[in-house]
């Protein structure tokens, strides 16, 4: 396997990274994937009970979110560790964290202590719901935030009563609006010289990715429903069956149910007076699906999808995730990324899902073990080997 080359992008930044489990790890993953040194703090083995949450160390999902980090083990409740600790944030360019805000506070963690140790670190918080607030100490996982979120409001079939997505949404989604408001931050730090305090949650998180269907809320006082595969207003726009299975299709635009209509060998739906503007689309959808359904499936899925390309009618298959990585768009596209592990060999990771011309994300290590990087962090600290010793048989790392 060829050595990828790692990012320019971000390579003069330090971040130490004091997460677990995926909204914070999805923060700092983006620094690390642009080259940023990111150090993954963590305690030794066998200090925290729930050191496996994210699952085995050498499990696809530790993999998949720790990547080109260094790893250092910091038992946080001794002093030397603490000490460690507070030499590092000196000269790092961000600190991302995910405790529950008063653990955060115990450990001197808040960004007041922080500000005082560095001016120009950026501190940012990723909780359940927020650092203030009524529910500031909740533990928060991703499910709790799409139920509160209003996210399983709105998914599964009509009737089906509430369905969670079938990934993180509110984690990942936190996560990356993190990284976000890090960015901008650091592009902030560039004028003023000084650090500040990026919160974020799963709850407000997932409550953003809720998008049009909060604004419809908003704005217009409507509760939307669950809508299963369709389009909350828009027909056709969801899952449709054929011969052999089902496919995505997505007619918005009046000039595409035109097309539409003639590819499906129908044409004068276009102009049928019950199915000629969205709004009675909508209405009609029940009726509207059976006479679609009556032509699709008379055709198996890749004659459907070939032919409405052709004709600029969006549409597409809806795949396994096997399936969708021997897509050849995917693959074109390079979204899983090869890496080399000494002890489970070579695999794929996913990719940032953003390509830039001239400074592009690299994937260049796996998953460190934990504390795999102490003697070379601790020695770029000035700890010789001895002191190191002293450090391990105290317990501190």
């Amino acid at each position: 396997m060829p050595r990828p080359t790692p990012s320019p992008a971000l390579e003069s930044l330090r971040v130490l990274d004091l997460t677990r489990v995926r909204a914070g790890p999805t923060c700092a993953r983006v620094f690390a994937d642009f080259g940023a040194d990111v150090i993954k703090i963590e305690s030794p083995p066998g200090v925290d009970p729930n050191e496996n949450m994210s699952g085995p160390r050498h499990g696809y999902d530790m993999q998949n979110l720790h990547r080109n980090k260094r790893s250092l083990t910091l038992n946080l409740k001794k002093p030397a560790a603490q000490a460690i600790l507070r030499e590092m944030i000196k000269s790092a360019d961000l600190l991302i964290e995910n405790f529950r805000p008063d653990v955060k506070e115990r450990l001197g963690l808040d960004f007041e202590t922080l500000h005082a140790l560095n001016p120009r670190l950026i501190l940012v918080s990723i909780s359940g719901f927020g650092q203030s607030g009524p529910y500031r100490l909740r533990a928060g996982f991703d499910q709790i935030a799409q139920g509160m979120g209003g996210m399983m409001s709105v998914t599964g079939l009509p009737g089906q009563g509430p369905v969670r997505a079938g990934i993180a949404v509110a984690d990942s989604a936190a996560g990356l609006y993190g990284a976000i408001g890090a960015l901008v931050a650091l592009q902030e730090r560039a004028v003023s010289g000084k650090g500040q305090w990026v919160q974020t949650s799963l709850l407000e998180a997932q409550i953003a990715m809720m998008d049009f269907q909060a604004a419809r809320y908003l704005v217009e006082g409507k509760v939307p429903p669950q809508a299963g595969n369709d389009h909350p207003y828009a027909t056709p726009m969801g899952v449709y069956a054929t011969r052999d299975g089902h496919i995505n299709i997505g007619v918005g635009a009046e000039g595409h149910w035109k097309i539409f209509c003639e590819v499906i060998g129908r044409p004068e739906l276009a102009s049928d007076p019950r199915f000629d503007f969205v709004d009675k689309r909508y209405t009609a959808r029940p009726e509207l699906r059976v006479i679609i359904e009556e032509v699709l499936t008379t055709q198996d899925s890749a004659h459907w999808i070939a032919v409405f390309a052709e004709a600029g009618v969006p549409a597409g298959p809806i795949y396994t995730v096997d399936a969708m990585f021997e897509d050849p768009q995917v693959q074109h596209l390079g979204i899983a990324q090869p890496v080399s592990h000494p002890a489970i060999g070579d695999f794929r990771v996913v990719g940032e899902p953003v390509t830039l011309s001239r400074t592009p994300y690299g994937i260049v290590s796996p998953s460190p073990d934990a504390g795999e990087h102490n003697d070379e962090l601790l020695a770029e600290l000035g700890y010789d080997a001895d002191a190191v010793e002293r450090l391990r048989s105290e317990g501190a790392i």
